[in-house]
């Protein structure tokens, strides 16, 4: 089966099939909130057709929006145990999931949204890269540990990329491959860049062959400079819809998420898009729980099975981690697939102590204010 085919088959599994209310079994039902058009309906429909286990699923359409979920439930459940109701009374909760975005990790330990997972109940714990588990590692300040608890399973990633029109660089005789060609004369005043500081500073120190989270930003010299000129490069700045001037040929490259550019190559012939040679910023999403639950263990143990990551993999925008850099070979167009080498280069960006913060607040300022 095909893309297309698979896609258009879709339609075969109704919204209120996903949607639909708990049916009443003797199996704990499992609530999941996730963001719109993240996952086949098809791979859910399967998961609720094996196991048996009674499911809401909750679309948002914002991560925020999931965030606020979590917020909502612990104050019921704060609620629940501050009447002090005999626990035979309370009424029977489902179990509760959510799919957050790794930038989030940090603020729901902070605010015990979540509860930690167990690598004895995770099937494929084992077979995750260290540079998975390092992500979702984590004190109970959020911060990175490797003795930290595990708070999250991630089940899909993406990664930043340059998309560039294919017709302009045709005249040019060359291609995008790296951040460093960013700073080609050629590109002045033709490229567009997030409005995002961690990105576009976290880029520059990649090209300066730095990495994406160094703590003193103060050590590298030529960094200040080197942003002065990326931005005398920069058309315009922006975080959403950076995508149309490059689509309408006024800029003809573009930094970008990949689950922005990756569904927008689809439909424009006329772009490609480029996983940077020395590696990216990436993210990954996570399935997290709000109370420990064997049936939340049997939905992320479902998403790591070797035909189900594979199907994930093959016909959305995403990859799944168990799949970092290797795809079945129908799979090998996926256009996120980096090499190995290029993985390796690449980071999840990772919380900054407030002096780093404040350099970044400082450099941002600088580099914009016109010559």
């Amino acid at each position: 089966m095909d893309r297309r085919s698979f896609l258009q088959t879709l339609g075969a599994v109704t919204l209120s099939q996903l949607l639909g209310a708990c049916q009443q079994n003797n199996r704990t039902a499992l609530q999941v909130n996730l963001l719109q058009k993240t996952l086949p309906p098809q791979l859910v429909d399967k998961f609720r057709s094996n196991s048996n286990i009674p499911l809401q699923i909750s679309l948002k359409s914002s991560t925020q929006e999931i965030f606020t979920q979590l917020q909502k439930w612990n104050k019921e459940d704060q609620k629940q145990r501050s009447e002090k109701v005999p626990s035979e009374d309370q009424p029977k909760l489902p179990s509760r999931l959510a799919s957050l975005g790794d930038y989030w990790l940090p603020q729901a330990i902070q605010q015990n949204l979540i509860q930690p997972l167990s690598a004895d109940d995770l099937n494929r714990w084992s077979a995750l890269a260290p540079q998975w588990q390092q992500l979702v590692r984590r004190d109970l300040q959020g911060n990175p540990s490797a003795e930290g608890k595990i708070w999250g399973a991630p089940y899909r990633w993406g990664a930043t990329m340059i998309a560039f029109r294919k017709d302009k660089f045709r005249d040019l005789g060359w291609q995008p491959q790296d951040w460093s060609d960013l700073w080609r004369s050629e590109l002045k005043e033709h490229i567009s860049l997030l409005d995002q500081p961690r990105e576009v500073i976290g880029l520059t120190l990649k090209k300066l062959g730095q990495s994406y989270n160094l703590e003193d930003l103060d050590t590298i010299s030529e960094l200040p400079q080197t942003l002065k000129e990326l931005n005398e490069q920069t058309l315009f700045y922006a975080s959403s819809q950076y995508l149309e001037p490059l689509i309408l040929g006024d800029t003809w490259a573009a930094v970008g998420w990949s689950s922005d550019i990756i569904p927008t190559l689809a439909r424009e012939p006329d772009l490609e898009a480029v996983f940077p040679a020395s590696g990216s910023a990436l993210w990954a999403d996570l399935w997290v729980q709000v109370q420990p639950s064997e049936t939340i263990n049997q939905w992320i143990n479902y998403w790591w099975e070797d035909t189900v990551a594979n199907n994930l993999s093959k016909f959305t925008d995403t990859i799944s981690p168990l799949l970092s850099t290797t795809l079945p070979v129908k799979s090998q167009s996926h256009r996120l697939v980096a090499a190995p080498k290029q993985f390796e280069r690449s980071e999840f960006l990772f919380p900054l102590s407030p002096p780093t913060l404040q350099q970044y607040e400082r450099l941002w300022q600088a580099m914009r204010i016109p010559v």
